[in-house]
């Protein structure tokens, strides 16, 4: 059974590329983007706080009013949905509500949970920096989660960081909260992406230290 499943997963890992040109007439349900959302959110983040918030755009005229923003690329009109991945800059108020299900259940003494709290808190005291660095990296890690889903389930998708995050925020409303991280356009692939080279692994790992 394990073979099977590392088969499948690695096969998915290596067959999803950044597609640029999407079929503009594939659709997406609302329960298909829930669904990939919801395997985005199984990612893993520190301190179980899930830094992420989810901008699903759909609409052809919401899409339309993205492009300019998105510096005229048509993979936003033409993707099926446009996911704006977001990091929480505050994700250190989601810790009750993470830990406390915990305590209930007995899974985690209430005295563990008070301590964690503290600990959470601490790291976010006064650090804007800290707040914004955990943000993107935790939402970076939701981001491509939800791309591997995507290709699990037949569709493509290119992850976007050439976009106007101010202007993003402005002209979608979004709270001061949340700092933009990625757009990830999922759809049908309209034509292959482009081949890539990767470097070989003896030119990107060192073993131990420098």
């Amino acid at each position: 059974m394990s073979s099977v499943a590392s088969t499948d997963c690695f096969t998915v890992i290596r067959e999803r590329h950044s597609v640029k040109h999407f079929d503009p007439s594939h659709q997406l349900s609302e329960q298909a983007v829930q669904e990939l959302l919801e395997i985005a959110s199984g990612a893993p983040s520190a301190w179980n706080l899930q830094h992420w918030k989810f901008l699903a755009i759909a609409d052809r005229p919401v899409k339309q009013k993205l492009l300019p923003i998105a510096n005229g690329q048509k993979q936003v009109v033409e993707a099926s949905v446009v996911v704006a991945v977001l990091g929480d800059l505050q994700a250190n108020r989601n810790a009750e509500a993470v830990f406390e299900p915990d305590v209930q259940s007995g899974r985690l003494p209430e005295e563990v949970k008070s301590a964690l709290v503290d600990q959470i808190e601490q790291a976010y005291a006064g650090n804007p920096a800290y707040a914004r660095d955990e943000a993107i990296r935790n939402a970076s890690l939701a981001a491509m989660q939800l791309m591997l889903a995507a290709k699990a389930k037949g569709l493509d998708s290119c992850p976007m960081g050439g976009y106007n995050p101010d202007k993003l925020a402005q002209e979608f409303r979004i709270p001061e909260r949340y700092v933009p991280v990625l757009l990830v356009a999922i759809g049908k692939a309209a034509a292959p992406a482009r081949p890539s080279m990767r470097f070989p692994v003896e030119q990107v790992m060192v073993w131990n230290e420098f």
